[in-house]
């Protein structure tokens, strides 16, 4: 599987709030965990063109990702423009 266990503690490890492995619900944590898993379906979606199913996934991702982003955005914006710099994602 692409994502363990341990990748996962380390992503919320990384980028949490509190910059613990605990640290899963933070709004900084999800967009993490969720910019990985749509860097990973974009790569194989680059292979396999024909995956619907997946690329239906992927484009639910990217609108949760921007939801999460949008609200980060509204309610402290110092956040917002450090997750941005922090995981190279353009507007």
């Amino acid at each position: 599987m692409y994502l363990t266990q341990e990748k996962k503690q380390e992503l919320f490890e990384n980028h949490g709030k509190a910059k613990s492995k605990e640290d899963t619900g933070s709004p900084e944590a999800q967009i993490a965990l969720f910019s990985y898993r749509i860097n990973h379906l974009t790569e194989h979606l680059k292979i396999n063109k024909k995956d619907f199913s997946t690329r239906l996934g992927l484009l639910k991702l990217v609108g949760k990702r921007r939801r999460l982003l949008n609200y980060l955005q509204k309610t402290d914006i110092e956040r917002y423009r450090a997750v941005l710099v922090d995981l190279n994602i353009r507007k």
